[in-house]
């Protein structure tokens, strides 16, 4: 505790004590109004007075640099001040209050002392103001709030620090430049640099007690610019897009203060719902390296050679992908991921390409492997599969825009003519292990022997053999074996 009092013993002691007082924050007052007089009186006058006259004291109260009044006893001022520091020392444990450094006790000698020491007193209560010594906290040399001491803010800067890397990680920054640091291995991070977007420091000062924030307070403050943040508890009829309306927000912003919340969640009637966007003083900035063996993908090149049949393919060259290392580094601001740069990359091995020959060289009498759809338009009446107790083998095709047949790729007429079931029909062997057959047909319009192109004309659809109506029942055989035609038609 600090206090201002001067009490004098006589008025020239008085004069002399405060024409000697250094300068403080709050300018004293010098109330004797009787030393300080500019008058002059007959020396012989003054010692008359002095042999006469009966001297009183009286003590003038000062608070905030505001005068209060007078009182003759001054230890009733230091017993109201010591009750409030001991009330104040009580409600806020720990911190060292003071009452006294804002109070000045003038004294003054008068003929008759004349003081209203319990007016006086009641209102020095009602002025007086509590401090206590605190450490400012500033950002950007503007004080924001205050805590308890140097030690108080410098615990603040690290446990806002913690809120995005660990103990270890943190510890790490304080070793020496000098110092080797291990090789990474792959997919592993290590962090590289903690910063913050603003200064922040302080210095001594005095504060009301309940200005001064613990160390948890500061810290949620200089995140969130708040030291409370606002609840609204959900009532019948809301939804997210009413709620955040009626706070300014948007859905998304709603949304991203309530981690868990999303458009599909079911909102509970008294669920509290956070509504206030954070506006932190402080924007912490962690840099991390991060080491990555990654694959450089194999390029796929096709190559066409005309000697080649068309629909034949050679892989002439196996692809492999390449391998390099990667140093990226990372950054974060509050949580949040800025950026992703590379730092350093280094590649192992060069990737491969793939190559593949593909011939172009067409001949009529052989397919091209891609068949074409055998009537023009028309719909499957008919699937492949079982059916009435049998097995069907291939698609039937009704109701085309016209009853013109078409061979579904390049070939040679093996067949032409009636094959029970089937009615008329043709067969085409493409020279390529595949064979289409064609049934049904009304006409015939190839003969065996005759080289088709793709999309020719091989006859007329019908009703020919075991059918139920005018279509085409189409089949395609690989290597001899009976496939699904919808899984080669194009």
């Amino acid at each position: 505790m600090s206090s201002k009092w001067n009490i004098a013993k006589d008025a020239h002691r008085q004069l002399d004590s405060l024409l000697k007082q250094p300068t403080t924050k709050i300018k004293q007052v010098a109330a004797t109004v009787l030393l300080c007089s500019t008058l002059v009186v007959p020396f012989a006058f003054i010692k008359e007075a002095e042999a006469n006259a009966t001297f009183g004291e009286i003590y003038h109260i000062y608070a905030n640099n505001s005068y209060i009044g007078a009182v003759s006893n001054p230890e009733a001022v230091e017993q109201l001040l010591a009750q409030k520091e001991q009330q104040a020392s009580e409600k806020y444990a720990g911190l060292a209050v003071d009452a006294h450094s804002n109070v000045e006790i003038i004294p003054e000698q008068v003929f008759e002392a004349s003081a209203n020491d319990t007016e006086t007193l009641t209102k020095l209560e009602a002025a007086l103001v509590v401090e206590a010594d605190a450490h400012s906290l500033k950002v950007n040399g503007e004080t924001i709030a205050y805590v308890e001491n140097e030690e108080a803010l410098n615990e603040v800067l690290k446990q806002l620090k913690l809120q995005y890397v660990t103990e270890d990680e943190l510890a790490s920054l304080t070793q020496p430049a000098t110092a080797q640091l291990p090789v990474l291995q792959d997919d592993e991070t290590r962090i590289v640099d903690i910063s913050l977007s603003a200064e922040v420091n302080g210095e001594a000062t005095k504060a009301l007690p309940n200005e001064i924030l613990s160390v948890d307070e500061a810290v949620q403050f200089l995140q969130t610019g708040m030291l409370e943040q606002q609840k609204y508890a959900i009532q019948s009829g809301d939804v997210l897009g009413s709620i955040a309306h009626a706070h300014d927000l948007t859905i998304e912003e709603l949304m991203e203060l309530n981690p868990g919340i999303d458009t599909s969640t079911v909102l509970q009637i008294g669920q509290e719902l956070n509504v206030t966007v954070n506006k932190p003083f402080i924007t912490v900035k962690v840099v991390e390296e991060k080491f990555k063996v990654e694959a450089i993908d194999h390029a796929k090149m096709v190559e066409e050679d005309e000697t080649m049949l068309k629909g034949e393919k050679v892989v002439k060259q196996e692809g492999a992908d390449g391998k390099k290392e990667v140093t990226y580094l990372i950054t974060t601001e509050n949580g949040k991921r800025t950026e992703r740069a590379v730092k350093e990359e280094n590649i192992i091995s060069e990737p491969s390409s793939r190559i593949v020959v593909v011939g172009t060289k067409v001949i009529p009498s052989r397919g091209t492997g891609s068949f074409a759809w055998p009537t023009n338009g028309g719909y499957i009446s008919s699937h492949m599969g079982s059916r009435w107790g049998e097995f069907h083998r291939g698609i039937d095709i009704a109701r085309p825009s016209n009853y013109t047949i078409k061979a579904a790729d390049n070939g040679v007429v093996t067949f032409t003519g009636w094959d029970g079931t089937y009615g008329n029909k043709i067969v085409v062997n493409h020279n390529n292990g595949y064979e289409t057959v064609y049934a049904h047909l009304s006409q015939i319009d190839v003969t065996v022997g005759q080289v088709v192109a793709q999309g020719s004309a091989l006859g007329i659809m019908g009703s020919t053999g075991n059918s139920t109506g005018t279509h085409l029942h189409f089949e395609v055989h690989e290597n001899g074996a009976v496939v699904n035609p919808l899984s080669y038609l194009k």
